[in-house]
Order: structure tokens, then sequence, then C-alpha cells
């Protein structure tokens, strides 16, 4: 497909944006798709190039997160390994059944959890003690949100952040590093799928992935330095865009 100088400017910018967001709170895809669409790419292939375009993203703020000391991925192994496995069946699993059923459930709980954040403003200030054991973690929500994110994706980044801090007890800090660890696998699962179909535009996904590169940079060095308070904020307004994309998107 052939887009001209003007449309790929426009990817690169958006790229950049939404590598930044990405890399603080998640929700990258609320600038990305409309960006992808918007400079005339089908839907189907805007979604395949839109898992290149966010593992370019998502592997540059893992590996930065990474280098700063937030997040160590020699630890997370198992969790990577079965979030490799629930993403592969997924991303099958997708080809079966509409997506698109379980638009009313996310919606329901990405509220949810802008709600309970919303109520408990302490809410990953602090490490706090972990409620269950870290193998087992790791094993049901591997395979559980990369099952999710192979099958739908939109909030994942949000249900990993939450998980994390409310079960493994880590700060907000810790658990923006280890969701960018997390996401980057499941994308590698779905873009592979995505390759063998042969949807992934890839001069749109290469120049969307560069800015990425610079977002995802730039905003994980701003976790680093800034307090929890800051990151909680702009985890709850990319949760309330999330939920305002997807209601316009499937109700209106």
């Amino acid at each position: 497909m052939e887009l001209d100088i003007l449309a790929l400017v426009i990817l690169f910018f958006s790229g950049i944006m939404a590598g930044f967001v990405d890399s603080i709170a998640g929700g990258g895809g609320i600038i990305t798709l409309p960006a992808l669409l918007a400079v005339g790419i089908p839907p189907h292939q805007a979604l395949a190039t839109n898992k290149l375009q966010s593992s370019f993203g998502s592997f540059t703020s893992a590996l930065n997160y990474a280098r700063v000391g937030l997040m160590n991925p020699k630890e997370l192994l198992l969790g990577v390994f079965w979030t490799l496995i629930g993403a592969a069946i997924g991303a099958y699993v997708v080809q079966l059944f509409r997506a698109d059923a379980l638009v009313s459930l996310i919606i329901v709980m990405l509220i949810i959890i802008f709600i309970y954040t919303i109520l408990t403003p302490k809410l990953g200030a602090t490490k706090q003690k972990h409620k269950i054991s870290h193998t087992l973690f790791y094993t049901i929500f591997g395979l559980l949100l990369g099952f999710y994110d192979g099958f739908f994706g939109p909030g994942t980044g949000s249900f990993w952040t939450m998980a994390l801090v409310l079960l493994l007890g880590l700060d907000l800090k810790s658990a923006t590093a280890e969701t960018k660890l997390f996401n980057f696998t499941s994308n590698i699962v779905s873009l592979s799928l995505f390759i063998y179909s042969g949807l992934v535009v890839w001069m749109a996904g290469l120049v969307m992935g560069a800015g990425q590169i610079i977002g995802a940079f730039l905003g994980s060095n701003l976790v680093s330095k800034k307090e929890i308070k800051f990151i909680r904020g702009f985890f709850l307004v990319v949760v309330a865009l999330t939920i305002i994309k997807l209601i316009w998107q499937n109700y209106f």
C-alpha cells in the first residue's frame, strides 16, 4: 500500500505521542488506531500494523525500565512464558469467535478500575505485602491477560497494572514497568500471526515504530523521575479515555 509523505509524517508524530502515553499508563492505541485509519489504511490492516508499531514502543519502555532498575526481566520469565502461551491461544481463538462480544464486559471492568482508583488515593503509593505467590500470580494472569490481549486487547495495560498493585503489592512505578514487558510479549505473538496472514503495512508500521521508540524513551524516563501521584493521575486519564473510546466506537 502506497502512503504519501504527509501521511507518513502524521503517523510518525502519532507514534511519538502514543509511545509517550503508553509507556506511562498504557492506552496508546487510542492515538495510533485512529491515525492509521485516518491515512486510509483498511481496518484489518490497521489492526495488524498497530501491533507492529506498538511492539517498538513496549520493547523500548521495557528496556529502559530495566536499565533504570524499575524491573528485572530475569525475575519475570515465568510471567513472560505464560503470557506468551495465553496470547498465542487468544490470537488463535479470536479467529473462531467475535471479539466484540466482550466489549460490554470490558467497559464495565474498566469503569470499576477507574472508580476504585479514585476512591483509594493511596493505591500503589508504596509497596505492600503480596497476597498470592508470585508463581501463582504469573501463571494465572499471564494466561488470562495474555489470552485477552491476543483475543481483543483494549485496556490490557490497565488490567496488568491494577493486578500487579492489588495482588503482588507493587507500587505504581514498578507495576507500570512490569506491565510493559508483558505487553511486549503479547504484542509479538499477535504480530507474528498478522505477519503470517500478510496484513501488516510495513512502511506505516516502521515509521510509527520509529516515533514509538522516541515517545516510549521519553515517557519511561519521566516515570522514573516523577512521583506516584503523577503516574496515578495519568493512569486515570488514560483509563477514562479508553472507556469513552470503547463506548463511542461500539454504541454510537
